[in-house]
C-alpha cells in the first residue's frame, strides 16, 4: 500500500491550499476527489458560476450566452486548480470515491464501487463539502423539472416560471438573477418570513425591491407534492397549486459524509456534520475536518481560514482555534446586494448590548 504524510479527501478550497503548502515543505500528499470538482464548490457550482450569471443578468445579457460564458469560466478555473496541484511532485491526485477502511486507511473505489486500491496516511483531512438537501414531498425527487443550485445553472433555456422552494440566501440570489433575465419567479417558504437571520426591517426593504422584479413570495407554505405534466409541473402547497416549468430546491445543504465512517472512530454531530473540537480535530486520532463538512458557516473564506487552524493544530502550536473566529462578513448577491458584518439588532438585544 502507498503511504502518505497526508490524505486529503476532497479538492476544496481549504484542503487544496493546505496540500500545496505542505507539499512544498516536503510532505507526501494524496488528494482524493470523486467528482472532478477541482477547486471545490465555490469554483464549480457555487460563488463563481452563480456570480457570473448574476452579473450578466444585471446587464440584461442573453440567458443562453450567460450560461455559455459561465461554463467557459468554470472550465478554465477547474483546469487551473488541477494543474496547480498536479505540478507538485509530492502530490498525487486520485480521481476516485474514498471510503475509510480504518482510521488511517482509505479505500479507493471506481465509479462502479469496485475497490481499486488502498492507501495509508499518517494524518487524514476530511474536506468533502456539502450537498443540497432535497425534501421528501411526494413526486419532488422524481420530477424532471426539479433542479438543485447546480442544475439550475445548466439549463438550455430560461424558464417561463421558476418556482423556488426555500427562502434563504441562495434562494433569493437565484430569484433575483432569474427575474433579471426575464423569468417570472415564485418563492415558497415554510416559515412566516424569509432570511430568518436578518432583522425584519432589512428583510422588508429587500422584499420590497425584489417584488418590483416580478417575484412573488409565498410564506407559511408547505410543499405537499409535485406532479409532472407533458410540458410543465404542478407544485401543490397547503394553500394553492402552481404551474411551473422549473423548480429550484434551495432549503439548505447537508455535509457529505458518505465515507464509511462506521469503520472509524469519527463521530457525527446532531445535524450530520463531522464533529470536531475548536482545533478541527475529530473524535478519531489524526483525523481532521475542515470546510462545510464540519458544519457552521458555509463560506469559501471560512474554509480557507480553517487551514490556518489546521496547520497550527498539526504542528502542535494551537495558537489559533475556532473560538478566535468572531464576526464573519458576507454578501448576498441579490440586486441590489446585501452585505453584513457583526451582530444584527435582534442579536444585540438578545445579548443586552447597547448599540
Amino acid at each position: 500500500m502507498k503511504k502518505f504524510d497526508y490524505i486529503i479527501l476532497g479538492f476544496g478550497q481549504g484542503g487544496k491550499v493546505f496540500a500545496k503548502e505542505e507539499a512544498q515543505n516536503g510532505k507526501k500528499i494524496a488528494v482524493v476527489e470523486k467528482n472532478a470538482l477541482y477547486g471545490g464548490t465555490c469554483i464549480n457550482v457555487g460563488c463563481i458560476p452563480s456570480k457570473v450569471i448574476a452579473l450578466d443578468s444585471q446587464h440584461k445579457l442573453d440567458f443562453k450566452d450567460s450560461i455559455k460564458r459561465k461554463n467557459e469560466v468554470v472550465a478554465a478555473l477547474k483546469n487551473k486548480n488541477y494543474k496547480n496541484l498536479d505540478i507538485e511532485e509530492n502530490i498525487t491526485i486520485f480521481d476516485n470515491k474514498a471510503e475509510f477502511k480504518s482510521n488511517n486507511e482509505i479505500n479507493l473505489l471506481d465509479d462502479k464501487g469496485k475497490l481499486v486500491d488502498t492507501i495509508v496516511g499518517d494524518k487524514i483531512i476530511i474536506n468533502t463539502g456539502a450537498s443540497p438537501i432535497i425534501p421528501n414531498a411526494d413526486g419532488l425527487k422524481q420530477s424532471k423539472y426539479v433542479y438543485d443550485s447546480t442544475g439550475i445553472m445548466n439549463l438550455d433555456s430560461l424558464p417561463k416560471h421558476l418556482v423556488i422552494i426555500g427562502g434563504g440566501y441562495i434562494s433569493l440570489e437565484f430569484a433575483s438573477t432569474f427575474a433579471n433575465f426575464g423569468a417570472k419567479v415564485t418563492v415558497i417558504e415554510k416559515a412566516d418570513s424569509l432570511m430568518l437571520r436578518e432583522d425584519k426591517e432589512i428583510v422588508s426593504h429587500i422584499l420590497e425591491d425584489l417584488k418590483k422584479k416580478n417575484i412573488n413570495f409565498l410564506t407559511a407554505r408547505e410543499v405537499e407534492s409535485v406532479e409532472d405534466d407533458e410540458n410543465s409541473a404542478y407544485v401543490r402547497t397547503n394553500k394553492e397549486t402552481l404551474e411551473t416549468d422549473a423548480i429550484l430546491v434551495a432549503i439548505g445543504r447537508k455535509p457529505n459524509t458518505d465515507l464509511a465512517l462506521e469503520n472509524t472512530d469519527v463521530e457525527l454531530g446532531e445535524r450530520g456534520e463531522i464533529k470536531t473540537n475548536e482545533f478541527l480535530e475529530t473524535t478519531a486520532e489524526n483525523v481532521y475536518a475542515l470546510g462545510d463538512v464540519k458544519g457552521g458557516l458555509q463560506f469559501t473564506y471560512v474554509s480557507k481560514n480553517d487551514r490556518f487552524i489546521l496547520r497550527d493544530a498539526i504542528y502542535g502550536k494551537k495558537q489559533f482555534s475556532l473560538k478566535d473566529r468572531k464576526s464573519v462578513p458576507y454578501t448576498v448577491f441579490i440586486d441590489p446586494p446585501l452585505s453584513r458584518v457583526g451582530l444584527t439588532a435582534k442579536e444585540a438585544k438578545e445579548k443586552d448590548l447597547i448599540y
